[in-house]
């Protein structure tokens, strides 16, 4: 018998990915450096000391002399980690982008010793909607059809539950707004291809677009979306997962109806009894 193999589809054209990325421009990468912050701010809350850590990132550049002994590798689809290797594991701003975003959290999971950390900052489900919704109504107006034009991602509610699938222990994800305004919507393109966030889909409209399309484009963002002072608004949301490796010594869930109190006597107030 004669064995197939199949290959599954992928999302994301990762060499047009890596050229997108390869034209960025330092002073570009904001969003960068806000999750670097971000990151360092949220370790400041862990009451511990990381000593080998690991940075997944497609801009390494963005995370040196974050630690001595920081170890900085790219996001590809199989992450250059050793398992068991590190206590921190932070994937920067790159999960987004990821054909098989489950995998890449297991992966960061072995590389983590029993109890490491694994922080996560990406971008979530209502980033760029204000875009998104211009270029639909505008390909649809002026091209008669739809294409993909922005990276569907994940509302955070569904991104937390990707920690649990990938076997994190007390997995937590929450979400930091980020609106930049823009003068029209040519200065935001351009503003995405600096930072190498440009479409990257495999299934993305590979020809040029006639110019009515973008005037098009703009009519709509302006119609549905301009701000007082007629400034184009781009919403960005920072996703942040944390999640721990898998330890004896962590805390655990108390298991249901094993409370030894009920809640209005601990909380010294009555209790109201809700109709049948």
């Amino acid at each position: 018998m004669t064995q197939t193999s199949t290959t599954h589809p992928q999302l994301f054209d990762r060499t047009a990915l890596d050229l997108h990325r390869a034209r960025a421009k330092r002073d570009a990468l904001f969003l960068h450096d806000m999750a670097r912050d971000e990151v360092e701010d949220r370790l400041t809350l862990v009451n511990r000391t990381f000593t080998r850590p690991a940075i997944v990132s497609g801009f390494g550049e963005i995370w040196e002399n974050f630690s001595p002994n920081a170890t900085i590798v790219p996001d590809s689809e199989v992450l250059d980690l050793e398992p068991g290797a590190h206590d921190l594991v932070i994937h920067a701003m790159g999960l987004h982008w990821a054909n098989d975003p489950v995998g890449q959290l297991i992966q960061c999971r072995r590389a983590l010793s029993e109890d490491g950390l694994l922080l996560v900052i990406m971008l979530g489900g209502r980033t760029l909607h204000e875009l998104r919704s211009a270029l639909a109504e505008a390909e649809t107006r002026v091209m008669g059809g739809l294409s993909p034009r922005i990276v569907p991602m994940g509302e955070v509610r569904d991104l937390g539950g990707l920690l649990q699938r990938a076997g994190f222990s007390l997995p937590v994800a929450d979400v930091v707004p980020l609106t930049v305004e823009y003068r029209d919507i040519v200065h935001l393109i351009h503003d995405l291809r600096h930072m190498g966030e440009t479409n990257a889909l495999e299934q993305r409209l590979k020809r040029p677009c006639p110019r009515q399309f973008f005037v098009e484009a703009e009519a709509q963002y302006r119609s549905h979306f301009a701000t007082e002072n007629n400034r184009l608004p781009a919403t960005f949301e920072l996703v942040c997962l944390t999640g721990w490796s898998p330890s004896d010594t962590q805390q655990q869930p108390l298991r249901p109806g094993s409370a030894k109190m009920r809640l209005a006597e601990a909380l010294k107030v009555p209790e109201t009894k809700l109709p049948d």
